[in-house]
């Protein structure tokens, strides 16, 4: 039986803000696993948007701006700070990390005692098991629940998912948050066999895994990125790269393919290039978003929407299953990781300000010290 200590390694988030607001504590309290909880030795957690979206507190509605790389910095001065998360306030202090790769090493009296000494992954959303397609009742993992950006973290036993496959913990955590949101982006778009779909800001973790899914359904994919993460990008799966914000997106679209059309569009980007993309959508053809970081507030005109019989969905709270079908897509190797770099946990500050400058294609991971 593996000894837990008392106290461990945390990044742990003080309030909505600035870089600032992460402090470095180590000797915060290791969490004990009650009931049919689980305690996880914490081996690599990965980043992503929604970590520092919720940090500067830019899901509160008084936030106009994209998520900028001086945003991502300092915060939003315009803050609601009781909104400043999903839509309910958070509370502080925090720890944030949804995309946990470790081993179980103890577990609650109520939960399975089988699972420890395995590696597992964690379901980003959590849900109540009671009630498990409610909505309203499902949290996320980092946000209403302390995360992994700690050497210890506890989570209900129905949320962890052993995993068996070569990968290094590292590239493991590079998958939960963008490969589950992108996932779910191509079930809400209804994305199949003989589609073409739109990816803009494909070089991110949510739009390299949009790549791999979308192909992985069948369908043809039209990435956008910048020129320098063109290669890249098209060696991920891209059948087609175009510029990030072309002047004409129909024009660049017919340029490369021959139709000037496309049946999805599958956004994180948002901002000033939005009206264009839905104007490239065919008849019928489907939207389906969960982000925006070129900005949140966007020029819809509805005739477009309602004389082309457009479908518009969000994506951002997953189907329960959905996780498990992921998890057998990596044991089966039909997706990969794409693993930009690796960063210790004290450095977390570090690794979002590189993060933000958007310079890299795939996903971040940071690694806490070993006990």
């Amino acid at each position: 039986m593996t000894k837990i200590p008392e106290t461990m390694v945390a990044m742990v988030l003080t309030g909505h803000g600035g870089l600032d607001k992460l402090e470095y504590h180590q000797d915060w309290p290791v969490p004990e696993p009650l009931g049919g909880e689980v305690l996880i030795e914490v081996a690599a957690c990965g980043m992503n948007n929604t970590d520092i979206n919720t940090r500067t507190g830019w899901y509160s509605k008084t936030v106009r701006e994209g998520t900028h790389a001086e945003g991502g910095v300092r915060g939003f001065d315009e803050v609601n700070e009781e909104a400043g998360g999903w839509g309910a306030g958070l509370t502080f202090p925090r720890i944030q990390g949804a995309d946990v790769c470790g081993r179980v090493v103890a577990v609650g009296d109520r939960a399975d005692t089988s699972l420890i000494g395995k590696r597992v992954l964690i379901d980003t959303w959590l849900r109540d098991w009671d009630d498990p397609m409610n909505m309203d009742k499902c949290g996320y993992y980092g946000s209403e629940l302390d995360g992994g950006y700690a050497q210890y973290t506890k989570v209900g036993e129905r949320d962890v998912f052993p995993v068996e496959c070569d990968l290094s913990d590292q590239e493991l955590a590079t998958f939960a948050t963008s490969y589950i949101t992108a996932e779910n982006m191509l079930h809400r778009g209804a994305v199949g066999e003989g589609d073409t779909v739109l990816v803009p800001g494909a070089s991110g973790g949510v739009g390299s895994a949009l790549i791999q899914l979308a192909r992985r359904r069948g369908a043809q994919v039209i990435a956008l990125c910048g020129d320098t993460k063109a290669d890249q990008v098209k060696a991920v799966g891209a059948d087609h790269v175009l510029p990030r914000a072309p002047e004409h997106l129909a024009d660049a679209l017919d340029a490369a393919t021959g139709r000037a059309q496309v049946d999805v569009v599958a956004d994180v980007v948002g901002g000033a290039l939005w009206p264009q993309m839905i104007g490239v959508l065919c008849r019928g053809g489907r939207y389906t978003c969960a982000g925006a970081i070129a900005g949140p507030i966007v020029e819809f005109d509805l005739r477009t929407f309602y004389l082309n019989d457009h479908t518009y969905t969000g994506a951002t709270i997953v189907p329960p299953g959905m996780f498990g079908d992921l998890v057998g897509y990596i044991e089966r190797g039909e997706i990969k990781p794409l693993l930009a770099g690796t960063w210790p946990l004290e450095q977390l500050r570090e690794a979002q300000e590189a993060f933000l400058q958007k310079q890299h294609v795939g996903n971040f991971v940071v690694v806490p010290p070993k006990r």
